[in-house]
This record gives C-alpha cells, sequence and structure tokens, in this order.
C-alpha cells in the first residue's frame, strides 16, 4: 500500500482497503431449492398438463360423439324423405285407378283404356326408380336371370327356350330385383330316339 493509499485510509476510515474487499464473498448467495420442493412442483406441472389433454380428450370424445348421432339422424331423414318421395308418386297412380273404377257409365272398353294408361304411368315411375324389366320371351333360359316354373314339349320352339312368361323379372340398376317365372321349351317324346331305334340305326 503506497503512503497515499494509507493517508486517504487514515483520513476516512469507512474506505476500506480494495485489496481486502472480495466481491464474491460479499456477493448475496441464491439460496438452494429442496429437491423434494423441485419434484413437487414438476409433478404439479405434469398434473396441470395430464388435466389438460383430459379435457381435450373428452371435449373431442363429445365432437365425435354429436357428429356420430348427426349422421345418424341425416342417413334416416334421407331415407324417408326417398320414401315419401316414391310414396307420392305411387299415390297419384292410385287415385287414377280409384277414378277409373268409379268413371259413371263406364264401358269395358274405356275401363281398359283406363287401365292401359294406368299401367303406361306405374311403367314410367319403375323406370325413373331404375327399374327395368328382363326380356323373356323367345330368350335361351338363363339361371341368372329366369326362374323355371315348368317346362312344355313345342315342335316351335329350341330346347331350354322361354315359351311362356307367368310373371315378368325385373333389375333395379343392372341388379337382379326379381326373376322372371317362365315356362321352357324341351323336345317332343316323338323327336326323341328310343334306345332300340339308335340300336337299328347304328346296326345300320
Amino acid at each position: 500500500m503506497t503512503s497515499k493509499e494509507k493517508l486517504t485510509q487514515e483520513e476516512n476510515p469507512e474506505v476500506l482497503d480494495p485489496e481486502v474487499l472480495d466481491p464474491e464473498e460479499d456477493a448475496p448467495t441464491e439460496e438452494a431449492k429442496d429437491p423434494i420442493e423441485e419434484l413437487q412442483e414438476q409433478l404439479k406441472k405434469k398434473d396441470l398438463e395430464l388435466a389438460e389433454q383430459k379435457n381435450n380428450f373428452l371435449r373431442e370424445k363429445a365432437d365425435l360423439e354429436n357428429f356420430r348421432k348427426r349422421l345418424v339422424k341425416e342417413k334416416a331423414d334421407a331415407v324417408q324423405f326417398a320414401n315419401e318421395r316414391l310414396l307420392k308418386e305411387l299415390v297419384q297412380i292410385d287415385d287414377n285407378l280409384e277414378r277409373a273404377l268409379n268413371a259413371p257409365n263406364a264401358s269395358l272398353q274405356t275401363l281398359k283404356g283406363g287401365v292401359e294408361m294406368i299401367q303406361k304411368q306405374f311403367t314410367t315411375f319403375l323406370k325413373n326408380q331404375k327399374v327395368e324389366p328382363i326380356e323373356a320371351m323367345g330368350k335361351p333360359f338363363d339361371p341368372g336371370l329366369h326362374e323355371v316354373m315348368t317346362q312344355m314339349e313345342s315342335a316351335e320352339h329350341d330346347e331350354n327356350t322361354v315359351m311362356q312368361e307367368y310373371s315378368k323379372g325385373y333389375t333395379l340398376n343392372g341388379r337382379i330385383l326379381r326373376s322372371a317365372k317362365v315356362v321352357t321349351a324341351k323336345k317332343s317324346a316323338k323327336e326323341t330316339p328310343t334306345p332300340k331305334e339308335e340300336n337299328v340305326e347304328g346296326e345300320e
């Protein structure tokens, strides 16, 4: 220490020797946290995060359930609307049938004309619903389209050809709605050679 520094310290005793001062020792130090308290804080934070995730999950689950219920309702409404539209067209056909039956002084000819008109209306209704009749008469038997009710001998038709139609068959959008009930032709017994005749022909 120089003589000047000694003089200054003697005149002002509050001034400390800079060599004696240690800023690191005099600086306030932070108290170390208790490990248990740190763990408790971390657990609290995790609990909050889990609670938030649980709330988000419950909200998403509720939204999904509401969406499912809405889809079910919309589907039911769509089916109901489709049925209403079909029934409305059928009611109009029924109206025409009722008019034809209740027509005053209707002759057989006028009644037949009214029924034919209603049949055309019904055919148009089926066509609008993508229902098409299956052609059967004169066609070869097709098990995918026809249902055989019986077979009849016929010299005018090839074997397994549809010669009569009990009821029409229909397709819906190309898929079988109802098979046609038909009668198919088979060879006449006279045309079928007997085993004896076949042997005679073989001997010749």
